[in-house]
């Protein structure tokens, strides 16, 4: 069969594999929204030396089949290797990482061929090649029930034999051929190729060895966490048996060189010798003013923009420790469609109308930190003109005032009323938020408002890993409000923003991305029918429909499309990774 390069086919989809990542006081004179990455990689570099960053919380997972936050793809993409993957210079052209080359599409969209490299090998005590085989068994381990993957079933359900439920134990799918150690084969139900391809930096691609892993993933839930096999220039230091010491779950984690990591199969120069996050660091200000004074080499952080007076005086003064890089998602307050009061849309209508938002954007940076948010489809993004840009759609009334609307408020709290349902109904919603500023910040403001509207809040603070692996990506915790939730595109399309956290058919009963648990089967219908579609102004106004049917479902109060920013010391040369939407370690340098 006549073979294409995938290179052809993207065009539309903002260049090869355009993917950028997901894991969670105004303005006066700076600009606003989102900018270019500032912060790239070095020209050059200083082999050697410790880093310390500076975290408020822990990475949600080290299994690459379990990942799915920002933070946890800072580490995920500095200790393994993904089949492509993206560098600080090139944010719109995804680089072959242990892929040999471009992966090679049919004509009929239906088959995907990938060449792996040889030479790289697994840190110990795994200490051989990886082949074809351990990238067909990452794969099929994410639809397994013990390995509970956040996006499996979102952007790989179109492979031959994927299951419709998680499975019992690890199943080998069929789609997934090997016909030798370097190649992989990928069959297709669906004409779905070119979206399957763009997904082929995410993190279910790393590598898994099944001699070595299998043994975990018979538990429920794996414990593969606690052993992974390495393959990127760092490892999570281990005991030689396999066993991670190097992690003290919200306290640290100890990176060090995988003494089996060839640099002539690697792009990345992984420059430092060894890396530590030090968690914990719940206060914002501290943390920042530490890392700018810090005589040792320092970054930090890991919970959002550092505070505007901080950051205003480093631009002012420090502009070369500052990193910048647009963020491509949205954050959002995330109201629980199944429970009382918010099973009531009108109820959902009042609460978004009667919302401050900026308010709510004010707390993470305001103006100078990006728009608000008046959908769940960002700028730079296919889709965002024809959702209206950065007006949105005017025909939602309690979307229109973004200081809020008490008028607009009223009326749809007394159409609830007519439907026999009152803001109060439920009690005390069990309300679950972040420790670390400024995802505190906002959480206390939104507790405000919400209790002005009338609202009783069972109100919780834990930190962010806690929030997503144990609350609100655990549907059976019982949440009702998560005030700290966001999503950054996995991929340049919207697709990527929309499908993992809006469709029913994606809700899970742990890593689940799906907050709002919105269910809404005209939704999903649109979504599995504009997924084959070819990149183009169809596939734009497809998904550009779908964004408007979400926010026409009031599923939260979105408040700002916003870039990230990170500080480093003055010793310091950091990379900014538009992907990881966050610090590149592996191409950040001491000076």
């Amino acid at each position: 069969m006549r073979r294409l390069r995938l290179s052809g086919l993207l065009l539309g989809l903002v260049a090869i594999l355009a993917l950028v990542a997901a894991g969670c006081g105004g303005s006066d004179s700076e600009d606003s929204g989102s900018g270019d990455t500032q912060g790239g990689a070095p020209a050059e570099g200083k082999q050697g030396g410790d880093l310390t960053f500076l975290a408020a919380a822990d990475v949600d997972y080290l299994d690459p089949g379990q990942t799915y936050y920002t933070f946890g793809y800072m580490v995920l993409y500095a200790t393994n290797r993904p089949l492509y993957s993206f560098s600080p210079d090139q944010p719109d052209k995804a680089q072959p990482d242990l892929a040999e080359g471009e992966p090679q599409i049919s004509e009929d969209l239906k088959t995907i061929t990938v060449k792996i490299k040889t030479g790289i090998k697994y840190a110990p005590p795994v200490n051989r090649d990886v082949t074809s085989e351990d990238v067909k068994y990452a794969i099929s381990r994410a639809f397994s029930a013990n390995v509970p993957s956040g996006y499996a079933t979102s952007y790989f359900a179109d492979i031959v034999g994927a299951p419709d439920e998680p499975t019992d134990g690890v199943k080998l799918l069929e789609g997934l051929e090997t016909p030798d150690p370097q190649t992989l084969v990928i069959k297709l139900d669906r004409p779905t190729a070119v979206t399957v391809a763009a997904a082929l930096v995410m993190p279910i691609t790393v590598p898994v060895p099944e001699d070595y892993a299998a043994k975990f993933d018979k538990k429920s839930p794996t414990d593969y966490d606690q052993y992974v096999a390495f393959t990127g220039p760092y490892m999570v230091r281990n005991d030689g048996e396999g066993k991670v010491v190097g992690r003290d779950p919200g306290k640290r984690i100890e990176m060090v060189r995988n003494p089996n990591w060839n640099k002539d199969t690697d792009y990345r120069p992984a420059y430092l010798d060894s890396i530590t996050i030090e968690e914990g660091n719940d206060d914002l200000t501290v943390a920042a003013r530490r890392t700018l004074s810090a005589p040792e080499a320092t970054m930090c952080c890991d919970s959002g923009s550092p505070p505007i007076p901080i950051l205003k005086r480093a631009i002012t003064s420090n502009e070369e420790q500052v990193g910048r890089v647009s963020g491509g998602g949205t954050r959002w307050l995330a109201l629980n469609t199944t429970k009382k009061p918010f099973d009531n849309i009108n109820i959902r209508k009042a609460v978004i109308a009667g919302f401050d938002r900026e308010a709510l954007r004010l707390t993470r940076g305001g103006e100078f930190i990006g728009p608000i948010a008046q959908g769940f489809i960002p700028p730079d993004v296919p889709g965002f003109e024809e959702s209206g840009g950065e007006e949105g759609f005017p025909e939602f009334d309690w979307m229109a005032n973004p200081k809020g609307d008490q008028q607009v408020m009223q009326k749809y709290l007394d159409m609830a009323e007519q439907d026999g349902v009152s803001i109060s109904d439920g009690g005390e919603l069990l309300t679950i938020a972040t420790n670390a500023d400024p995802g505190n910040q906002t959480a206390q403001v939104a507790q405000g408002q919400l209790n002005k509207m009338g609202v009783k809040l069972n109100y919780r603070k834990v930190p962010h890993d806690t929030l997503l692996t144990k609350f609100c990506s655990v549907p059976k915790s019982d949440y009702v409000i998560c005030p700290n939730v966001g999503w950054f595109k996995d991929f340049t399309d919207p697709q990527s923003l929309l499908e993992p956290t809006f469709k029913g058919e994606a809700i899970k009963p742990q890593g689940n991305v799906n907050w709002s648990l919105l269910d809404n089967k005209e939704i999903d219908d649109a979504m599995t029918k504009a997924s084959p579609v070819p990149a183009g102004p169809e596939r734009n106004q497809a998904w550009a429909d779908i964004n408007k049917m979400i926010v026409g479902q009031a599923v939260g109060v979105p408040y700002v499309w916003d870039d990230n920013i990170n500080l480093w010391s003055k010793n310091v040369d950091g990379a900014m990774n538009a992907y990881m939407a966050g610090p590149d370690l592996s191409f950040t340098t001491l000076k």
